[in-house]
């Protein structure tokens, strides 16, 4: 499969990934912009997916989110910290860059989002009307709903404490402090507490040297009061691909399928077996991509 490095300018930094033109393609083709969720980076999977998009004759822009793998952060922001809305934006700037291409037919943009990149693909689809189809996986719906559920009651005024002490410290030139993203440990202290989050990231870490086991806290406190639901009734007309896990107790399953029920058509459900994490790899990989792929060829086609 050819692939090229690429890079582009968003805000004053340089984001890095892949760009992979169109099989069979001698003009201008669809285009699809990928990125990943929760801390995770680009050489985590996503290569399979745009390999089969590539295959099927659309090209891929697969990007790491600012301060994370590839990419830098942006001026006066640290590494690892994750700000959904600033990854928003730099989802913007991917379709720009990908629209700047002369390979790339920039009517014929399609944006794939798994995960926490899946909220924000939400947001995207519903505001940036450059976004001719969308397909979210696995999404993370409710920040709230994370947040209560992983962060017992009698911890929340402390946590609350936390945040504030961290904001001030940061405001006074301090560096930012750092957590987990996933630990060993169930009763240990990191960002996503499952053990299957634990065991997903560290099977995987080989794939990609550029992960770190690490965030600033900050970036939990932005999953507090991040809530996408307000966005999905606003993306159609545009065509999206919901694919859910119903038993997900990551971003949790049935909250994802409500969510669903506030879409507008035209819409479209695929439901997989498994958690969270089941998507990217085995039997799963295959319904994931294929749906994908078929909904982007229904929607961005190929040939005029």
């Amino acid at each position: 499969m050819a692939r090229e490095d690429i890079e582009f300018t968003a805000q004053g930094a340089t984001m890095r990934g892949w760009f992979y033109p169109a099989d069979d393609s001698s003009g201008e083709a669809p285009c699809v912009v990928l990125s990943h969720g929760f801390s995770a980076v680009k050489e985590m999977w996503l290569d399979h997916y745009a390999e089969v998009f590539q295959a099927a004759g659309l090209s891929c822009l697969v990007y790491d989110h600012p301060g994370f793998g590839a990419s830098d952060p942006l001026p006066g922001t640290p590494r690892q910290e994750i700000d959904p809305w600033q990854q928003i934006r730099c989802t913007q700037h991917a379709i720009t860059y990908a629209q700047s291409r002369p390979d790339v037919n920039a009517d014929r943009i399609g944006l794939w989002g798994t995960s926490y990149s899946a909220s924000h693909a939400f947001v995207v689809a519903a505001t940036d009307h450059r976004v001719k189809a969308v397909v979210t996986q696995v999404p993370a719906i409710s920040g709230t709903a994370s947040f209560t559920s992983q962060i017992r009651i009698d911890h929340w005024a402390g946590t609350d404490a936390a945040f504030a002490g961290e904001r001030l410290a940061r405001m006074n030139g301090a560096a930012p402090t750092m957590m987990p993203v996933v630990t060993e440990d169930p009763a240990g202290h990191a960002a996503l507490g499952h053990r299957d989050s634990y065991e997903w990231f560290t099977t995987h870490a080989d794939r990609a040297p550029t992960w770190r086991n690490e965030l600033t806290v900050q970036s939990v406190e932005f999953v507090r009061g991040y809530d996408i639901q307000h966005w999905i009734p606003l993306i159609s007309p545009t065509p999206l691909l919901m694919i859910v896990a119903p038993h997900d107790r990551v971003t949790d399953g049935q909250i994802a399928l409500a969510a669903y029920e506030t879409a507008l058509q035209p819409k479209k459900l695929v439901t997989i077996p498994g958690g969270h994490f089941d998507s990217y790899t085995g039997p799963n990989f295959d319904t994931t991509s294929q749906a994908a792929r078929d909904w982007f060829l229904e929607h961005l086609p190929t040939q005029n």
